[in-house]
């Protein structure tokens, strides 16, 4: 196995993966409840609904999704083929997605259905390839770090994308094409024409597929399994799975870590339009504050995972990732009480933002270590399996986040289009943006508490590894 240092070429060609990815969950995370409601036009209940089921049953699509990467045989690899194969697809379902066809409220939710679902699979299909190939392109546990710390960078910079110019891009298209009959009726300032929604993921998702490509040109996979795929079964390696402590302390840990930024980031346009009642927009960019907002924690979170490698070497992963939580989570809970006010509100969210930007870098780190851990306990190499349920984590923290955000919009009595929301739903937009996110801190903290790798045990599994491959060479 080639175990040489790995070229900032390639760090930075994996990270256009995660760029291209983010691109596509922020929307989904960030503006698909508010497109369902208020562009679309189905009750936020029935939107949660759909996000829980679509997204429940596909989290577990991605462990199908991890078995067959696992046994793909190609010139290119395990991993790497599925970014090239499912780039444009990966576009095209999206723009398709967003798109608002005038049906009746029943035809309409069945489109919902079935495009969404749709495209989460096609999601899969690419992210949970991508996110195995972290644990092939090299076995170092501190290049898989440095990897991992550039795949998260990249997320949050194509994030930071999206926020650029997906709102000042609807704007523009349903300015341009939505013709003299179309609603261009602004919330939160952005535009509810349909047209400008399918154009503006369209058009974020041509540069999606361009990223995919680099990456998928720009990596290799090194990791090779030591003992031969076919004397392994799918049972025997869910079997193995199943007996894996650390990997089920870490899907519960990550799910909670997801379940906070899933609920704060879906209800984030609503508060502002409705409990804020910010009007504000900036000169040259359109960009009303609720974008800005989003910008602040983009910038905050990239900053985190930029320091997180440093402090995580210093102090440990686990310690890093707990101190973190618990830091975003006290701040979540001071985010309730401080005034409405934009300076004091954007303070709060770089802060939060910063301490949550630590996490995500360091789950996907200590997935890659389960990876070695279960290699030296059943000698069988699980990457794909084994990070397709990290990625079912993610996709279970959004999918919960996601229809409780819907769900509590409805208990609150969120009504689409309304001039003035009542007091009782402005508090619960209140506590979705503050304490609930707090909760959800809490419990990823306690998780990890009984999280049994530390830094040292991880150092030695791989020293471990390398004199098996060694051996088995010999």
């Amino acid at each position: 196995m080639d175990v040489k240092k790995i070229s900032l070429k390639e760090k930075i060609g994996y990270g256009f993966g995660d760029a291209a990815s983010s691109m596509f969950w922020k929307i989904f995370g960030m503006y698909s409840l508010f497109f369902y409601t208020d562009v679309f036009g189905i009750t936020a209940a029935a939107a949660g609904t759909m996000f829980l089921v679509a997204r429940l049953w596909d989290s577990f699509f991605d462990v199908f999704v991890g078995i067959i990467s696992d046994r793909t045989k190609s010139r290119y690899g395990k991993y790497r083929p599925y970014l090239l194969w499912f780039a444009i697809p990966f576009a095209v379902m999206g723009a398709i997605t967003f798109f608002a066809p005038d049906f009746g409220q029943t035809a309409k939710l069945v489109y919902a259905y079935i495009t969404y679902s749709l495209m989460m699979i096609v999601y899969s299909l690419i992210n949970v390839p991508y996110a195995s190939l972290l644990g092939a392109i090299s076995s170092d546990p501190k290049e898989r770090n440095s990897l991992s710390s550039y795949r998260m960078s990249f997320a949050f910079m194509g994030s930071f994308v999206t926020f650029m110019l997906l709102q000042p891009m609807i704007d523009f298209y349903s300015k341009t094409f939505g013709g003299s009959a179309a609603v261009h009726a602004v919330k939160s300032g952005m535009s509810t024409s349909p047209i400008g929604w399918v154009m503006g993921v369209g058009s974020i998702g041509i540069i999606c597929v361009v990223l995919f490509l680099l990456c998928f040109s720009w990596t290799k996979e090194r990791v090779v399994q030591i003992e031969s795929e076919e004397n392994v079964t799918v049972k025997q390696d869910l079997k193995n799975l199943f007996h894996n402590a650390p990997w089920w302390i870490l899907v519960a840990t990550g799910l909670a870590a997801l379940l906070f930024n899933a609920v704060r980031d879906s209800v984030a346009i609503y508060f502002f339009r409705d409990y804020v009642k910010s009007s504000y927009k900036m000169l040259g960019t359109g960009w009303d504050m609720t974008t800005i907002y989003f910008l602040v924690g983009q910038a905050a979170n990239l900053i985190g995972v930029m320091v997180a490698p440093s402090v995580s070497a210093k102090y440990g992963k686990k310690r890093t990732y707990m101190i973190a939580i618990l830091i975003a989570g006290m701040l979540s809970v001071c985010f309730y009480f401080i005034p409405t006010n934009i300076t004091w509100i954007l303070a709060f969210q770089f802060m939060i933002s910063f301490f949550a930007g630590y996490v995500l870098p360091l789950l996907w780190s200590m997935f890659a270590d389960i990876v070695d851990h279960q290699e030296l306990i059943t000698g069988r190499r699980a990457t794909g399996l084994i990070f397709s349920s990290s990625s079912m984590s993610q996709k279970l923290g959004w999918a919960l986040g996601a229809a409780m955000s819907g769900w509590i919009l409805a208990v609150f009595k969120y009504v689409p289009d309304a001039v003035q929301q009542s007091s009782q739903t402005l508090f619960g937009e209140h506590i979705m943006i503050s304490l609930m996110p707090a909760v959800c801190c809490i419990l990823a903290f306690v998780g990890m508490l009984f999280y049994p790798l530390s830094d040292k045990r991880v150092k030695e599994i791989s020293e471990e590894l390398e004199i098996k491959r060694a051996n088995s060479k010999a």
